[in-house]
C-alpha cells in the first residue's frame, strides 16, 4: 500500500471518531466531553500502537506485530520490506563469505587474518598443515607465538610490506616459508605464507652450477691467455697471425670477465662475504672511478664530473660497493655517445645516503626497464655485444644492493640518456667525523 493511501485510510479513520463524538455529543448532551472522550481513545490507540511498534522491532520473534491500519500500515510495511532486503542481503554476504572461505581453504598456501592485537582471527586449512595450529584454538592464539623469530616481529611492525621475507616452518625445519602480508579493514593484516624448499633448493643447485662451472673455466682461460699473449709477442714470424691472434685475445678477455662477474655475482647470491663489514670511504673510491672512467672513455672524450659530500662514508664491504659503483659508472661510459656528459654524485637526501649516474646516452625504451636487472638480459643484443658488457653488471649491482638493504630506481627516456639511483638506508650511512668512522677510516687508511 502506497503512504497516501494510509493516509487517507488515516483520514477516514479520524473521521470516524468525529462522527462518532457528534453522535455520543447529541444523544448525551455533553458534546465537550464526547469530543474530548473520542480524542484521548484516539491519542492513547497511536500510544498503544507505538509501544508495539517499538517492541516488535526490537524483537520481531516474542512480541506480535501492531494493528497494521491507517498510517501504521505504511511504517510497518516499510519495517517488514527493509527487514526482508536485510536478510537477503545477510543471506549475500554469508555466502560470499563461505565461497571465499571454500576457495581459500582450496589454496595450498597458508592464509591468516590477524587484528590489531596480533591475534589470529581466521585460517585456511593448508595453515593447520605448515604452521601445525588448530583450527578451533585459534581465536586464542597470538601469530607471534608461531615464530619465535625477532626478525618476523619486526617485519610486522614495520609496516614496510614490499617486500617478502624467508621464514623456517615450525613445524618442520626442513621446509622453508616465504611471507607476503597485506594490510586491509584499518588495523587488520591478511598473512600469505608459500613453501618454497623446491626452490629453494632449485636455486642453490643452480647457484652451485655457476660457481662450480665459473671456477672450472677459470684456469684454462687464464692458460689460453697466456698463450695468445706469448704468440703475439713472438715477432716477425707470427705476423700474418696477429689480427686472429688479436681476437681470440679479446674474446677470451671477455669470456674471462664473464666467469669473473658471475663468480662474484654467484658469492654475492649465496651470501658469502667478500671481506669484511667497514666503513667505506665512498668519496676516496669515487674520486679513483672517475680516473679510470676518464681513461676507459678514452678518444671518446666524455665530460665526466662528480660531486661528493666528502663526511658522507658508507658502513658495508669494500669490494662489493666498488663493484657497484663502477658497474654503473662504466656503463654509461659505454652507452654514452663521444663527448657526452656524465655526472656521478654521491650525496644524503633526508636520512638516506644516495649515488646516482646521470648520463646523455641513448636512454632506455620504457618496457626494458623491469628487465635490466635480470641475468644476461639485453635490450638489444648487437649494440650490448659491441659495447663489451657481459649482461650482469646489473645483475650484479641489484644483488650487492639487496645485501646493504639498499634499493635502485632507474629513470630513463629513449634518446635522452639516463639516470641510475642508490639509495642507502639510514643504517647503513656514516659520517666522517663520527669516532666509529675515525677508528675505521683514517686518512692514511682510505679504502680506494
Amino acid at each position: 500500500m502506497s503512504i497516501g493511501r494510509s493516509w487517507w485510510h488515516e483520514i477516514l479513520l479520524l473521521a470516524a471518531f468525529v462522527v462518532v463524538a457528534v453522535i455520543l455529543g447529541i444523544v448525551s448532551g455533553y458534546p465537550s466531553g464526547a469530543f474530548l472522550l473520542a480524542g484521548a481513545i484516539y491519542i492513547g490507540w497511536h500510544l498503544l500502537q507505538m509501544l508495539r511498534y517499538h517492541a516488535w522491532m526490537r524483537d520481531s520473534e516474542n512480541y506480535s506485530m501492531p494493528i497494521s491500519l491507517g498510517v501504521w500500515k505504511a511504517a510497518i510495511d516499510g519495517a517488514v520490506e527493509l527487514r526482508q532486503s536485510e536478510r537477503r542481503r545477510e543471506k549475500q554476504l554469508l555466502q560470499m563469505l563461505e565461497s571465499f572461505q571454500a576457495s581459500t581453504n582450496a589454496l595450498p598456501d597458508a592464509t591468516l587474518v590477524v587484528d590489531e592485537s596480533g591475534t589470529i582471527e581466521w585460517i585456511n586449512q593448508a595453515a593447520t598443515r605448515l604452521l601445525g595450529i588448530s583450527r578451533h584454538d585459534v581465536s586464542r592464539v597470538k601469530v607471534s607465538s608461531i615464530f619465535a623469530s625477532s626478525r618476523f616481529d619486526s617485519y610486522l611492525k614495520n609496516n614496510n610490506y614490499r617486500t617478502p621475507i624467508k621464514l623456517t616452518s615450525p613445524v618442520d625445519n626442513g621446509v622453508l616459508l616465504e611471507l607476503r602480508v597485506a594490510p586491509f579493514d584499518e588495523n587488520k593484516l591478511l598473512l600469505q605464507l608459500r613453501d618454497i624448499s623446491r626452490l629453494e633448493q632449485l636455486e642453490t643447485v643452480r647457484q652451485d652450477f655457476v660457481a662450480n662451472v665459473s671456477h672450472e673455466m677459470r684456469t684454462p682461460l687464464t692458460v689460453i691467455r697466456g698463450y695468445l699473449e706469448s704468440m703475439r709477442d713472438a715477432g716477425e714470424s707470427m705476423d700474418e697471425w696477429q689480427p686472429v691472434i688479436e681476437q681470440l685475445d679479446r674474446q677470451s678477455a671477455r669470456l674471462q670477465q664473464i666467469v669473473e662477474d658471475l663468480l662474484l655475482l654467484s658469492r654475492v647470491e649465496q651470501g658469502e662475504a667478500t671481506g669484511i663489514e667497514e666503513i667505506v670511504d665512498v668519496p676516496g673510491l669515487l674520486e679513483a672511478l672517475q680516473t679510470e672512467a676518464r681513461l676507459l672513455s678514452g678518444e671518446r672524450a666524455h665530460r665526466i664530473s662528480h660531486q661528493a659530500d666528502e663526511k658522507l662514508l658508507l658502513k658495508g664491504h669494500a669490494s662489493e660497493l666498488r663493484s657497484l659503483f663502477s658497474n654503473l659508472v662504466f656503463n654509461a661510459i659505454a652507452y654514452t655517445p663521444p663527448r657526452g656528459v656524465i655526472e656521478i654524485r654521491w650525496f644524503m637526501e633526508g636520512d638516506s645516503a644516495v649515488f646516482s649516474v646521470l648520463d646523455t646516452g641513448i636512454g632506455i625504451e620504457q618496457q626494458h626497464i623491469p628487465r635490466l636487472t635480470e641475468r644476461f638480459y639485453r635490450v638489444d643484443e648487437g649494440r650490448s655485444r659491441k659495447s663489451g658488457g657481459t649482461g650482469l653488471g646489473l645483475a650484479i649491482v641489484k644483488h650487492v644492493l639487496n645485501r646493504h638493504d639498499g634499493r635502485l630506481e632507474i629513470e630513463s627516456h629513449y634518446g635522452s640518456g639516463s639516470t641510475f639511483v642508490c639509495r642507502f638506508p639510514p643504517s647503513r650511512v656514516a659520517k666522517s667525523g663520527s669516532l666509529e668512522a675515525a677508528e675505521v677510516s683514517s686518512p692514511a687508511g682510505r679504502i680506494l
